[in-house]
């Protein structure tokens, strides 16, 4: 297939050459007809004027049409964040830069003061609308779901990686993914602990050998392959092992430069090719539609997407294998809908389809759904738990009165343990593993007014309304005046019925409505499993700021920031999901008795 860049100057080729046409077959008739000789500058010039004055012409219609429109349907236009520079490209190129070098959502602050918790921005001289308000999250995502979809400019930016799977499809493909999946999500699967235990222990194994040198460990790194292993094991049974790779050194370490020439010769591995390929979709879905003008030459997602599909054919041809024999052999567990106590997802999916392309579709989509909500949160829990000490000893206080030093949490106990749950909800508040997230409306609809008597927000048909539960979880109007402190106490509490009880929306770390994630489950006990047994090891958690890669430290300028831009110790970043750039180095403190509580 051409590159991106070559398939995009194809679709812009036809209107050129109708203006072009247009141009050559009025010259020709004016000297045929009328023996009026138009000179060649003045047919390059209207030429090139004739394309930007129609679309001028068309967007002066649109304008004008939109605000008709919005009358008669007895709402208002979005407030718009003006730019200054023609099509918005000032806002774009600020856009870009912040999410690329600033703080999450930063770029946002401004115009969420002056404008309002919903604004518009015309790019490229399309509405672009923003809104951070729990009752247009709860409009979009259930009250008006059919109203909304994941849209064709989205689908198309991610389909790379994610193709039609269940995060990137809607209509029938999206009602087919979630059926298929659904049935594996219930309580017994979701808190099968073996999985979780196996990993868990490798990942403490490779933490202590490194801790031993005294040195500190990237706890980013080793939880995004603690949840790798579980992830590919528990969706095919067939586990990427890789933390056995080993843990990286800090950059300044004289092994550091050898464990990097490794890690380059093991570049095109699955598991680097996943953040490679994530990271390539995640930029272009930010430069927005002109994104194929920077890849002309080559497609810079093929080349990790082939290590992914590499990985991926084998095992999912191996089900589909295993489903012809049980067929032949005449079992009759994939007609009854039954899933067995040794059946992988991937074996349940490959009862509804034997199509590869799906098959692989729907692997990788689960496979980031299930990985990375559990990695961020885990990454920013440890982070949280480093910078607040009381709160990591009141929580380790808990597990050990619940679970002891070394028993294996089981459900019950991770149910029980209140503090625990809390915790995890805090670090979900302030980090949600989805940060932004967008919907295109199908029709011209409306948004609800955020003041009562108002009239609602008109919404015109195919815009694309990017959403941030990451600036919603933030909002002191929603939760009190301290919402940026991480506080888990707020989940307990008096604030719990002041402000979440009343308002469940203004906490959607797993999204709602009928697009809620399945995992949710899942990543609360995977997290949870995990939480406990890092703490009956470790009692002792602190940063260090030297093993931190310089250039991922936060920007000193950071501390005359807003909110808890000023006070962070690493800097946050997303591209599909949140992480924390170039790592979380830690050290950690075995636990001795001496020290219990």
């Amino acid at each position: 297939m051409p590159p991106p860049g070559v398939l995009f100057l194809l679709g812009v080729l036809p209107p050129i050459s109708l203006a072009a046409i247009a141009v050559y077959v009025t010259t020709h008739l004016l000297r045929s007809y009328f023996e009026i000789y138009v000179p060649a500058a003045v047919s390059i010039l209207t030429f090139l004027l004739l394309y930007p004055s129609y679309k001028a012409a068309a967007i002066a219609w649109d304008v004008h049409s939109q605000k008709r429109e919005a009358a008669a349907m007895g709402a208002v236009e979005v407030p718009l964040w003006e730019a200054k520079w023609p099509g918005g490209l000032d806002l774009l190129l600020l856009i870009a830069k912040k999410i690329e070098n600033g703080y999450p959502g930063e770029v946002f602050n401004w115009p969420l003061q002056h404008v309002g918790q919903i604004f518009r921005f015309r790019a490229f001289w399309v509405n672009q609308i923003f809104t951070s308000d729990p009752e247009h999250m709860k409009t979009i995502l259930a009250i008006d779901f059919n109203k909304f979809e994941k849209g064709k400019w989205f689908t198309e930016t991610l389909s790379a990686m994610l193709g039609t799977g269940v995060l990137n499809s809607d209509g029938e493909m999206w009602k087919f993914h979630r059926t298929m999946t659904r049935p594996f999500f219930t309580r017994d699967r979701t808190s099968h602990f073996d999985i979780f235990e196996r990993h868990s222990d490798e990942a403490i194994l490779q933490m202590t050998t490194r801790l031993n040198e005294d040195c500190a460990i990237d706890f980013q790194d080793v939880i995004w392959r603690f949840t790798l292993d579980s992830a590919t094991e528990f969706l095919f049974g067939s586990c990427v092992h890789s933390l056995s790779d080993g843990l990286p050194y800090p950059h300044f370490h004289p092994k550091s430069k050898s464990a990097s020439s490794d890690n380059d010769n093991r570049s095109l591995s699955f598991a680097s090719a996943l953040e490679e390929a994530m990271y390539v979709v995640s930029r272009r879905a930010r430069i927005g539609p002109i994104w194929p003008l920077l890849e002309i030459f080559n497609d810079k997602s093929r080349r990790s997407m082939k290590v992914i599909e590499r990985f991926l054919d084998p095992i999912i041809r191996h089900a589909l294998e295993r489903k012809r024999l049980m067929v032949g052999d005449g079992e009759g567990r994939e007609k009854s809908g039954e899933i067995g106590d040794d059946e992988t997802l991937l074996d349940h999916l490959v009862k509804s389809t034997e199509d590869m392309s799906i098959l692989k579709d729907e692997v990788i989509n689960m496979m980031i759904a299930g990985r990375d909500t559990t990695a961020t949160t885990l990454t920013y829990a440890f982070y949280f738990l480093a910078l607040h000490p009381h709160v990591l000893e009141r929580l380790r206080g808990e597990i050990l009165a619940n679970v002891g030093h070394s028993r294996r949490p089981t459900f019950d106990d991770i149910r029980e343990m209140k503090y625990l749950r809390a915790v995890i909800n805090e670090t979900l508040r302030l980090f949600p593993p989805v940060p932004f997230n967008l919907r295109t409306s199908i029709n011209a609809t409306t948004l609800p007014a955020l003041k009562p008597g108002a009239k609602p927000f008109y919404i015109p048909a195919l815009t694309n309304v990017t959403y941030s539960v990451f600036t919603m979880h933030r909002r002191t109007d929603l939760w009190g005046p301290d919402a940026q402190e991480f506080d888990p106490d707020r989940f307990i509490d008096s604030r719990l019925n002041k402000y979440l009880t009343p308002n469940p929306a203004i906490f959607q770390p797993f999204s709602i409505g009928p697009r809620i994630c399945l995992g949710q489950q899942f990543a609360y006990n995977e997290a949870s499993f995990m939480l406990v047994r890092l703490l009956q090891r470790f009692d002792g958690i602190t940063l260090d700021s030297a093993a931190q890669p310089p250039d991922s430290r936060p920007p000193p300028e950071w501390v005359l920031a807003e909110g808890r831009q000023a006070k962070e110790q690493v800097w946050p970043k997303s591209h599909i999901t949140m992480y924390s750039h170039k790592g979380l180095w830690l050290r950690l403190r075995a636990a001795s008795r001496e020290n219990e509580p």
